[in-house]
């Protein structure tokens, strides 16, 4: 049964979608209660694949029985099994948010709500677990087209931002498709471990390998959102739908940053991107800038969910300016900031959905006093703003130290400078935010001579508990740290 898992991942949920989609015709509630067993056991079965990983260990699955040239192989090992499981993680915990942003504003959209979000993870955990570069072009795709869906579901400006959204994802993906044919036209195969075989630090000069590099990569990092090539995502993030957002915000950048490292370490090899290429300084550097153009952007912002896509846009330059590093820790820090952005983000973004959904608006000068009136939601925010700034022991602060240490190990002083900043830039915008919303004045409520106490105006517990959660895994993944990079991500590099 565990040899039949990575296959099993893709295949439940893509059939579930199928069925919660259809389902909404017999009852509304339907389409909810099948998700939610498609990834209860997709959540399982990453978990089991998990620590069937750990130490080095990975799994195979072909497709149909056939193996590779002919078939589809899928791979988990250590990092793709840690990448799978936040996915998985991410999409039950937020599932009941979404179930309660969902009943109040897209009403007849709901089934077909719930089959684009499990063909959402279907698109992703494909993205992962695929040993073939093509079939994961494919499950891009999938992914995309889900993602442009759930964001133009939301207000009246969702449309046109998803429409901004699909013309460059379509590029960034029409980059990666072209590559992916450079590499074949070279080595004759889409097998990643047979590409990797193939291409050697001897071909470092061949000019049909460095375009295959340079396509694939100027793909991978339009989808992520890289500075300059980030301008879909602010407009995207912030006008998608509360139902939609907390499932896209937390992954899709990161599953993107995944392929980067996939494509420097499983096809073409550390040596020959780090070293061969000679990219290190130029791609360090402009992740240096982008770090600092994304903080200052957030910086000036009011709208909250604004600020949080920048702050995104910010991370994603962290990931990317560890990885090219070329340093153990650089690369180390790159790989597990996948897992813990992921986790702060989805916490920032549970929290600021049952914000702006009490306020009906987004803008940080009018939270005044909304602090004191949503105690547990001001926890789960707070929580996940500390892990941001990299404060101790929330995830953030140690995979920002990886990073740091991988940035001074390769003299690029610019970049760990950044991190630095980056970090006092970001105590400033959540400081701000926290301050408004604990000791700013309410000019709804009258006072009269005294000061009444605050009247408590909490989420629904089906937004609060999910929040909690997150905030449990933003320290527990900081606690476990140590052993996750052990058993999982320094045997990779």
């Amino acid at each position: 049964m565990i040899e039949q898992l990575p296959g099993l991942l893709v295949i439940v949920p893509l059939l579930a979608a199928l069925l919660a989609a259809a389902s909404g015709w017999l009852n509304k509630n339907y389409p909810f209660i099948i998700a939610a067993f498609a990834l209860v056991f997709t959540t399982g079965a990453s978990i089991t694949m998990l620590l069937k990983t750990a130490g080095g260990a990975s799994l195979t699955y072909y497709m149909a029985g056939w193996p590779p040239p002919v078939g589809i192989a899928y791979k988990i090992d250590g990092l793709s099994a840690l990448v799978i499981t936040i996915i998985q993680l991410t999409a039950l915990i937020n599932l009941p948010v979404s179930r309660v942003h969902a009943q109040e504003t897209l009403k007849t959209k709901k089934a077909p709500f719930y089959g684009l979000y499990l063909l959402f993870i279907t698109g992703l955990t494909g993205i992962v677990a695929t040993e073939d570069a093509f079939n994961l072009y494919v499950l891009l795709e999938i992914s995309s087209l889900t993602g442009y869906a759930l964001i133009g579901m939301g207000n009246s400006r969702s449309p046109l931002a998803a429409l901004n959204y699909l013309m460059i994802g379509s590029v960034g993906a029409s980059f990666y498709l072209l590559g992916v044919g450079y590499i074949y036209i070279k080595t004759g195969t889409l097998n990643m471990s047979e590409i990797h075989q193939m291409i050697s630090p001897a071909l470092s000069g061949n000019s049909t390998i460095i375009m295959a590099f340079s396509l694939c990569v100027a793909g991978v990092l339009t989808k992520a959102a890289l500075f300059p090539m980030h301008g879909w995502l602010p407009a995207a993030y912030s006008n998608a739908p509360n139902a939609s957002i907390g499932i896209i915000a937390p992954l899709t950048t990161k599953v993107m940053i995944y392929i980067l490292i996939r494509l420097g370490i499983s096809i073409f090899g550390t040596e020959l991107v780090i070293e061969s290429f000679n990219l290190s300084n130029v791609m360090v550097n402009f992740a240096a800038i982008a770090i600092l153009a994304a903080a200052f952007k957030a910086l000036f912002h009011t709208k909250l969910k604004k600020i949080l896509s920048y702050i995104i846009i910010m991370e994603v330059a962290y990931m990317v300016g560890g990885f090219f590093t070329g340093t153990q820790d650089g690369i180390t820090g790159a790989a597990i900031h996948i897992i813990n952005d992921a986790a702060m983000t989805l916490c920032l973004f549970i929290a600021a959905g049952a914000i702006t959904t009490k306020l009906y608006e987004d803008d940080i000068r009018n939270f005044k006093g909304i602090f004191t009136k949503m105690p547990f939601t001001s926890i789960g925010f707070i929580g996940g703003a500390l892990s941001v700034i990299g404060i101790p022991p929330t995830c953030g602060f140690f995979s920002k130290w990886y990073l740091i240490k991988g940035a001074f190990a390769a003299h690029q002083f610019l970049f760990a400078g950044a991190l630095i900043a980056s970090s006092f830039i970001n105590a400033v915008i959540f400081f701000r935010i926290i301050e408004i919303g604990f000791f700013g004045h309410d000019h709804h409520e009258e006072d009269h001579g005294h000061a009444p106490g605050p009247v408590m105006e909490e989420a629904s517990i089906q937004i609060v508990v999910p929040l909690l959660l997150s905030l449990g895994l933003i320290i527990g993944l900081g606690l476990m740290t140590g052993k996750i990079v052990e058993n999982y991500i320094s045997i990779l590099i």
